[in-house]
């Protein structure tokens, strides 16, 4: 089941891409980006509820898809890009195992421990 669960993220990583070379921006603009969702571990520096609900926050497909629904519906190129790197970010990251994370402890996912 692990594998199977892998290659689905892994097609809506592939999905990512390719909706990322509809917009105007260089190849590169993609691999400069993908790793910024990272960025939601800073609350991990005040304690482990608040690092687990950033880090949720920047990682939830959810919040990926309304973000690039608002870009599109408002013909906005910065929002369609964010909802695509999110979204491609948090693929890549359940491909490792990296899931969303509980408030008890970093190692601790939806997908399991790490």
């Amino acid at each position: 089941m692990k594998s199977l669960i892998k290659l689905e993220e892994l097609m809506m990583f592939l999905l990512s891409i390719y909706l990322f070379f509809f917009l105007d921006y260089a190849w590169w603009v993609y691999l400069a980006l993908i790793l910024t969702p990272d960025i939601g571990m800073l609350g991990y520096l005040i304690n482990t509820r608040i690092g687990a609900s950033t880090y949720n926050l920047f990682h939830h497909k959810g919040v990926a898809i309304l973000v690039g629904f608002a870009g599109f519906w408002w013909m906005m190129p910065e929002l369609q890009l964010a909802g695509i790197i999110l979204f491609g970010h948090a693929s890549m990251d359940r491909i490792f195992g990296y899931g969303l994370k509980y408030s008890d402890n970093f190692k601790h996912t939806h997908l399991g421990n790490l």
